[in-house]
């Protein structure tokens, strides 16, 4: 069974600054439907003006991959970390014992298009910790690459969770099929673009989620851009 979380149906907050869509219960927006699925407990998709962002704030006990899909952002914390990331990358941070960070749009003309995705660690108190790779999509096109799992295997990096984070681009007809064990979840998210999955139709924002299904099947319908969470 495939339950699928429409774009539209998403929380919101939006301000001169920020456009924001939630599709589980963040910050000002709560509905007790939607609180996360298995271990993945936000999905924000993101968008900032130009020079914009996110001021220093705090987290704790929880890992944090972001995923950019236009421009670039700016991030810093209190590790010591300063980088952009850009399309085609990957960052993960993990809070741990406290962590402090910012989030800033990088360029001044360009607005930023991203994927906030926190995912809840198997242990609290682990030391803070950052990591950004490539994702090698060049060499994937049409195929499902590994961006994020537990123990960073196949250049992915590493969170402290027993989830694998796929990522694919598709261009219009191509298809795809993962297996998922029967004890996995799974929680597929439109990025850009649509596809069906397993026969449903999902539009850029939609996402959905399934249970003891062990084959999914994916077809694009126009050029996209998917994330696939196969969790515990």
């Amino acid at each position: 069974m495939i339950t699928v979380r429409r774009s539209n149906e998403r929380g919101q907050t939006k301000l001169a600054w920020l456009d924001s869509r939630h599709t589980f219960s963040f910050g000002d927006y709560h509905d007790p439907r939607h609180m996360g699925f298995s271990h993945l407990r936000v999905i924000n998709e993101d968008r900032v003006v130009p020079g914009a962002g996110f001021g220093t704030h705090s987290h704790r006990d929880m890992e944090i991959i972001t995923y950019v899909l236009e421009g670039a952002l700016a991030h810093k914390d209190s590790t010591g970390t300063s980088s952009v990331i850009r399309v085609g990358e990957v960052q993960r941070m993990s809070a741990g014992t406290g962590i402090s960070h910012s989030e800033y749009n990088a360029s001044q003309s360009e607005p930023v298009h991203f994927l906030q995705i926190w995912i809840i660690p198997d242990k609290t108190g682990l030391n803070p910790d950052y990591e950004q790779k490539i994702v090698p999509f060049d060499k994937n096109r049409g195929r499902w690459t590994l961006i994020a799992s537990k123990n960073g295997r196949d250049g992915s990096v590493t969170v402290h969770q027993d989830v694998d984070v796929w990522a694919a681009r598709f261009v219009s007809g191509e298809s795809s099929t993962l297996r998922l064990k029967l004890d996995r979840h799974a929680f597929a998210q439109a990025a850009r673009g649509a596809v069906t999955f397993n026969g449903v139709r999902l539009d850029a924002g939609d996402g959905a989620a399934t249970s003891q299904e062990e084959i999914l099947e994916f077809k694009a319908v126009e050029d996209g851009e998917m994330l696939l969470f196969d969790l515990a």
